[in-house]
């Protein structure tokens, strides 16, 4: 431990950042806002850093924490820490921050300043969701998460960007009124505290503890997002704009998976399990029905934007299977989806940025143009479909294994992603980048450049290692995945 208070400087830095990418003066110095925003993206990044190589695998308990007084009267507290679980977001999401303001370093033109803060005040605060123990400050944090994404939707975003912004803000918002329900009832029954460590000691009757399981899952299933209550995501995704949807892809699915782990599996474990026949067939009839749904897509981005929900499906059902094998195996593919659906978008970004279209049927072709970004994009939807010795098939095998493990029908209804993984994944792929030069259009596409050729390097170093590798990421979850399992056997009530 360095004794700084770093997961605030991992909050603070980058929300600093922004506002000091806003005070460049906007597109009178817009070359100035992108240096500025990229030094604070790669701070923020760098920051982090200390936070893994200083953690404590051998540990569940929370590691570099911070306890200020907020607002005492209602016993509401400024207080941060990481576990197993926790540490590895707070890194993906800092290292997912500097190639999305890369990402838009040519394309974004107009409010150039305003795009950039945008995506540092967000990242910032998904931070702070990472990472907060009080109830208030995670509520704050979590809705706050939202502003920055309507905006960077409804202002950079395609023709119908309005419809879609307030479709994602309505959806997500409503869902967290209920979580808030739950929370001023647990402050209550806690004796007037917000502390999340104290509620996950709780006694609660199971019939309440069914109720707090109900209104945490509207909060959570919205934003990861669940079956049925997914319709908003491919309508954001097709109309943000590339760095929008690679973070919405990479982090912000994310919140509502995690949200399950911090909320309401260790405080409501009792209804965990007795309902976890529901949490499974939403998540199957997610990977298996949504995959279905994406083979017939027109348009790359709303076929990556349902392979998504089908990967995320596989998150949520590793959860309720209550064994180590699933839930370490939904982290580490939260974890590769956000690197390999993060590439993915971006290969997309790096046609629509020549041609401005995204519709499969106006490519064919493109390895005969673009030969470098084919080979790039090849890697990525071999990974997206669970090849082998790639991130994607670490965490899928994972949760398979620990579905067998918990009943054998459940692991082989999951285990048909494999087979509709590649099947919508490739099946673009093919019409996209092989046979002949399908119009003028494509004929005189530009290869990637060193810019592009960088940001999908490194994405593609990032799959491959986790996918021979990934027992970085496994060590350091290990603990913190058993001490919640301990927790979710033990009968509360």
């Amino acid at each position: 431990m360095t004794g700084l208070p770093l997961l605030s400087i991992a909050i603070w830095l980058p929300i600093v950042g922004g506002l000091l990418v806003l005070a460049t003066g906007g597109d009178r110095n817009a070359g100035l806002a992108r240096l500025v925003a990229l030094i604070a993206a790669v701070a923020g990044f760098l920051v982090t850093i200390p936070l893994y190589v200083g953690f404590d695998a051998t540990t569940s308990d929370m590691q570099f924490t911070e306890l200020l007084p907020w607002i005492p009267r209602f016993n509401i507290q400024y207080q941060l820490g990481v576990d197993g679980i926790s540490v590895l977001f707070i890194l993906l999401n800092s290292f997912i921050t500097p190639l999305v303001v890369l990402a838009g370093w040519k394309v974004i033109e107009e409010k150039a300043a305003q795009y950039m803060a945008a995506f540092l005040i967000m990242s910032g605060l998904m931070n702070g969701i990472f990472s907060a123990l009080d109830a208030v400050l995670f509520y704050v944090f979590f809705e706050a998460s939202l502003i920055p994404m309507y905006i960077i939707i409804g202002v950079w975003g395609g023709p119908n960007r309005v419809y879609a912004a307030f479709k994602f803000f309505l959806y997500t918002l409503l869902g967290s009124l209920l979580m808030l329900v739950a929370l001023i009832y647990l402050f209550f029954q806690s004796g007037f505290s917000f502390n999340l460590l104290e509620w996950h000691q709780l006694k609660i009757p199971l019939t309440a503890q069914i109720y707090l399981f109900l209104a945490f899952l509207m909060a959570f299933a919205v934003k990861v997002p669940m079956w049925p209550v997914h319709t908003w995501l491919p309508d954001a995704h097709v109309e943000a704009p590339t760095g929008g949807s690679v973070v919405l892809a990479a982090i912000m699915l994310k919140l509502g998976a995690y949200g399950f782990l911090r909320f309401s599996l260790p405080i409501a474990p009792d209804a965990s399990r007795e309902l976890a026949w529901l949490m499974i067939a939403l998540s199957l009839t997610a990977v298996v029905y949504i995959g279905f749904v994406a083979l017939v897509q027109a348009d790359m981005k709303k076929l990556i934007a349902y392979s998504s929900i089908s990967h995320m499906g596989f998150v949520t059902l590793g959860f309720f299977i209550f064994n180590s094998l699933g839930i370490e195996g939904a982290l580490v593919q939260m974890i590769s989806h956000g690197f390999i659906s993060g590439a993915m978008f971006l290969c997309v970004g790096v046609l629509y940025d020549r041609m401005h279209s995204r519709q499969i049927a106006d490519y064919g072709g493109v390895v005969n143009t673009m030969p470098k970004f084919a080979a790039l994009f090849m890697f990525f939807a071999m990974a997206n479909a669970g090849l082998p010795a790639t991130s994607g098939f670490v965490g899928e095998f994972m949760v398979i294994l620990g579905a067998v493990q918990f009943n054998f029908w459940v692991g082989f209804a999951a285990a048909t992603t494999l087979i509709l993984g590649a099947a919508y994944t490739l099946w673009m792929y093919k019409r996209v980048v092989f046979g002949a030069v399908a119009n003028h259009h494509v004929a005189e596409l530009a290869d990637i450049d060193a810019r592009e050729l960088v940001i999908l390097g490194i994405l593609a170093l990032c799959v491959l290692g986790m996918g021979l590798y990934p027992y970085p990421f496994t060590e350091v979850m290990h603990a913190s995945v058993e001490n919640l399992l301990k927790h979710v056997a033990v009968p509360k009530f």
